[in-house]
C-alpha cells in the first residue's frame, strides 16, 4: 500500500450503508406508520399521547394519576399536561381519591368512552393500510419479534410520540 492510499484508508474507513441496518428500516417504517396515525387522531382533536392515555383508562375503568403515569412510563409533569388537556376537552374526569386526598382518580367521561372505539378503529385502519398486504402469519411473527426485543431490552415506556 502506498503512503497516499494508506492515508486515504485511515481518513475514510469503510462505513456500512444505512440500508444495511435493521434499525434504519424499523425507523423508516415507524415514522410513516406513526405520522399517518398522528394525522388521523389529530383530526379527531387529540394527540397520540392523549390517545394512549385514553386507551389505558378505557381498559382500566379508572386509575390514579400515579398509576396512569406508571403505565405510560411518562413523567409526572407530562401526564399532568395530558390529564389537563383531556379534562378541559371533556374526555376525562378527575376526582379526589377517597384513600388519599392528595391523590386524583381519573376516569373517562361518556364522551371519552365514546371516542376511544373511534380512535381504535383509526389505529386498526392505519395498521391495515401499512401491513394489510402481509400474510397474517408474517404479521404475527413480526409482532412476536418486536415483543421479544421489548423483553430482551427490558423496554418499559409505551411509545406515545
Amino acid at each position: 500500500m502506498t503512503g497516499k492510499s494508506a492515508a486515504k484508508s485511515l481518513a475514510h474507513p469503510a462505513v456500512s450503508n444505512l440500508e444495511s441496518h435493521l434499525g434504519f428500516w424499523l425507523r423508516y417504517v415507524s415514522n410513516h406508520v406513526s405520522g399517518a396515525f398522528q394525522k388521523a387522531v389529530e383530526s379527531q382533536g387529540v394527540s397520540v399521547s392523549e390517545w394512549v392515555a385514553l386507551r389505558q383508562l378505557y381498559g382500566a375503568g379508572d386509575l390514579s394519576q400515579g398509576e396512569l403515569m406508571a403505565s405510560l412510563g411518562m413523567t409526572k409533569g407530562a401526564v399532568s399536561k395530558i390529564v389537563q388537556r383531556l379534562e378541559t376537552g371533556g374526555l376525562l374526569t378527575r376526582t379526589v381519591a377517597a384513600e388519599d386526598s392528595r391523590s386524583w382518580r381519573l376516569a373517562l367521561t361518556k364522551s371519552g368512552r365514546a371516542l376511544v372505539p373511534r380512535l381504535a378503529a383509526l389505529a386498526d385502519a392505519n395498521d391495515e393500510a401499512f401491513f394489510g398486504h402481509l400474510d397474517p402469519s408474517v404479521r404475527a411473527d413480526l409482532i412476536e419479534t418486536m415483543k421479544s426485543i421489548v423483553i430482551a431490552r427490558e423496554l418499559k415506556e409505551i411509545p406515545t410520540e
